[in-house]
This record gives structure tokens, sequence and C-alpha cells, in this order.
């Protein structure tokens, strides 16, 4: 008998995908990780990319990844164009920054899987841009000139598109580790289905 995280498939001539061998032909990047570093940088977030790196699944995160003197702006945009899967953490100051903001309108026009997390905040806080979200638009829309209006409108059409996902809660795992272990697991699901399509 099998278990769990063991396929055995009798008379197979080719052993089942290990997460070393998976392909990343187009793509640099297997996870790209969207959050904001106040917020989590040196809890979850370091202990999500470090149980992501540890299963072999190739990880971009700003502060690992970016050469230094390189141009942040420009190696995000390029970061995010060839990332396969994008996990964003919604911390309760995700929406305070314009840079977090600005990085999550690029990865909602992409067309690939986007698995928002929801840490600390409740999705429909997100998705309704209310409770700490609220406050951090009301101070984005003080003296917004025409530019800035269509750029606040953009943010809130993706924490629209984002709150609307099927996501991670936080709350509904009650521990930091178990709710890893449940993304972890996910995502080397979708990589190694994407293997046998």
């Amino acid at each position: 008998m099998a278990s769990g995280n063991t396929q055995i498939i009798p008379n197979s001539p080719v052993p089942p995908p290990s997460p070393s061998s998976r392909s990343t032909q187009q793509f640099a990047y297997e996870v790209f990780l969207s959050f904001r570093g106040e917020d989590t940088r040196h809890s979850f977030i370091d202990h999500l990319y470090q149980a992501l790196i540890s299963h072999g699944i190739h990880t971009f995160r700003d502060d690992d990844e970016l050469e230094r003197g390189g141009v942040i702006a420009s190696d995000l945009q390029k970061a995010i164009e060839e990332s396969k899967i994008f996990v964003i953490i919604l911390s309760p100051n995700y929406a305070n920054s314009r840079w977090c903001l600005d990085e999550l309108v690029e990865i909602s026009q992409r067309q690939r899987r986007i698995l928002p997390i929801f840490y600390h905040v409740d999705q429909s806080d997100v998705r309704k841009q209310t409770g700490s979200y609220e406050q951090a638009f009301v101070d984005h829309e003080k003296e917004a000139d025409e530019e800035k209006k269509e750029k606040i409108q953009k943010w809130r059409i993706a924490l629209m598109k984002v709150g609307n996902l099927a996501g991670y809660d936080l709350q509904k795992y009650g521990h930091e580790t178990s709710l890893i272990k449940k993304i972890v697991d996910d995502i080397l699901e979708e990589l190694n289905s994407k293997l046998a399509e």
C-alpha cells in the first residue's frame, strides 16, 4: 500500500519526476513571493522560503534574488515575467506599500497561477478594501493627481481580483507551520502535474 506521498507506478519504464528534475524551460523561477517586508520578512516569509527551497522549488524572494546595484524595478519586472506561480502574502500593511501594489498589478495581468495567502487579514477586507486596506487607500488618495488616481484604480482592481481567488487563510490553519506545509504540498502537486501534461 502506498503512503500519501508515495506514488507507485507498476511496470512503468520512467520513474515519477523528482523536484530536481522539474522542467523550468521558459521560467527562471517556479515561485515568486510577493510580500510586505515589515510584516513578514523575518518570520513567515523566511520560513516559507526555506520550506520551498528545501523541496527543490526555485523561488524568487526580492531580498535574496536581486543583484546588488541592479535596477530594482526592471529586475522585479523580469522576475515576474520569468515566474510560473505567484504566492502573494496579503498582510495588514501590504496595501500601504505602493511598491507591493504595483507588483500586484503586474502579477494580476499574467495568465498564471496566483495563490493568495490571507495573513492576519480577512479575505473580504482585501476584496472590498476595508479594514487596514481601507485606511491605506485613504492615505494613497490624499492629494492624488489624475495619474495617481488611475494607478489607484488599477490597485483596487488587482486587490479585488486576488481577493476573489480561493486562497489560504492563516486563521483556518491555526499554526504557520501547518499552513506552510499545505502551501508547499499544493505547489509541488501543481508543478508535478504540469510535467504530466
